[in-house]
């Protein structure tokens, strides 16, 4: 990740446009193009958004660990070509001093589709 610049104040009408919900993942495929360590995901966010593909940089997490888990992501943000994959989504996480990713979780009762507010 690179440093991201001094922080600068956010407008709420900006974070207002910042779609996040909650979606399953439902599929992980090795991503052997990637530059850096990489799953390829699809995750299904529900009746109104759908499946979309991401491709995630947690390959801290095993293949059994992701599918079926509830993610928090970005849907919409353009797609961005990453190699030779469209990703189509951002899930979102943080990182640990030592660079590992941690998915954000929401809660269990959380349906694919909900909105993060």
């Amino acid at each position: 990740m690179t440093d991201p610049g001094p922080v600068r104040d956010l407008a709420w009408d900006e974070f207002a446009r910042v779609d996040m919900r909650v979606g399953r993942v439902v599929a992980v495929d090795d991503f052997p193009e990637a530059r850096r360590p990489a799953w390829k995901l699809r995750v299904d966010f529900g009746a109104e958004i759908g499946e979309r593909r991401s491709s995630a940089q947690i390959t801290n997490y095993a293949r059994e660990e992701l599918v079926g888990r509830l993610v928090v992501a970005v849907v919409n943000f353009p797609p961005k070509q990453i190699g030779p994959f469209m990703s189509e989504c951002l899930v979102l996480g943080t990182y640990t001093a030592d660079r590992l990713v941690l998915l954000l979780s929401p809660s269990p009762d959380a349906q694919p589709g909900d909105q993060v507010g």
